[in-house]
């Protein structure tokens, strides 16, 4: 008898949003846990990567990660130290944190002094799937690509849907319950 994993929700640099596609996919989800959002001002990539050894430990397995933005470049400084089982992950528009990022974000010295540089270039230890915008004014779909390959992740062109974020227009994202089908399911290709 297999059991249903749980997903665990890492989202990027932000707060609580109501409307973001991870707090929607969050309420439809039968078995689902959050990494606390800690917001952009807090940057310290040390703490988010002990807040989301937390909410594993707490699911126990097996666990399905849904990460955002900088979530996902947090997932893969986790994956480097957790022994952890994870099944899979959704790595959704992972930020180009090795280029200036736009006004409003945190600049490359910021990153470098809280951790987050150099961005891991090795491959997971779980299959993942890396979903990759055309338009992402946070990362070039061809800098997205190189990640994913270094990562050993599916890449999925999600198109021209910006950052997924409100902002963008994408609040309640469909294609992630379609992709998350997918890596519970144990099919490896999308």
């Amino acid at each position: 008898m297999s059991i249903e994993p749980t997903v665990l929700i890492v989202p990027g640099l932000r707060d609580h949003v109501p409307e973001h596609w991870q707090t929607v996919l969050a309420a439809r989800l039968p078995r689902v846990r959050t990494v606390a959002p800690m917001g952009r001002e807090n940057l310290d990539l040390a703490g988010r990567v002990a807040a989301i050894e937390r909410e594993a430990q707490a699911v126990g397995a097996p666990i399905v990660i849904v990460a955002h933005s900088a979530g996902t470049i947090s997932v893969a400084h986790w994956a480097r130290t957790t022994r952890l089982r994870v099944a899979g992950a959704l790595l959704a528009t992972p930020p180009d944190f090795e280029r200036p990022l736009p006004e409003g974000y945190p600049s490359l010295a910021q990153l470098q002094a809280h951790g987050w540089l150099p961005v891991p270039r090795t491959a997971l230890p779980f299959p993942s799937i890396v979903a990759a915008s055309r338009n992402d004014p946070l990362a070039g779909y061809d800098r997205v690509a190189d990640l994913a390959s270094d990562w050993g992740s599916a890449l999925v062109d999600l198109g021209e849907v910006g950052h997924l974020n409100p902002a963008s227009g994408f609040g309640p994202w469909r294609r992630a319950e379609s992709l998350l089908k997918h890596l519970i399911t144990g099919v490896a290709a999308v």
